[in-house]
């Protein structure tokens, strides 16, 4: 690596409390005319509702920064994974999650 590759490098802090992450599987999107919000979310089988989890907002150039990189790596991940498939049995797309299984009861 050259000094000047060694200059642009940018080193990423992460902070022990974050580093095992927070589970989504809902992310909601909304725009202003100056920013992008996402709302990570989980949603559980007998939840009523949604729990935003994070929410990060972002300037528009950044999301479209965002949008570049998630696509590069679904497509390296595909590559090496094969196709992601939908779930199956999921028919409504307003809701995009399927649970299935046993009903519990307490």
């Amino acid at each position: 690596m050259s000094q000047e590759e060694k200059k642009k490098q940018l080193n990423i802090d992460l902070p022990e409390e974050l580093s095992s992450g927070t589970y989504s599987n809902l992310a909601v999107i909304t725009h202003s005319p100056v920013e992008f919000v996402v709302d990570f979310a989980q949603v559980m089988p007998g939840m009523k509702q949604a729990q935003v989890r994070s929410r990060i907002i972002l300037a528009p150039h950044h999301a479209k920064r965002l949008l570049h990189a998630l696509s590069e790596n679904v497509k390296r991940f595909e590559q090496q994974q094969g196709p992601i498939q939908p779930p199956k049995g999921n028919q409504d797309p307003a809701m995009p999650l399927t649970f299935s299984g046993p009903q519990g009861e307490a």
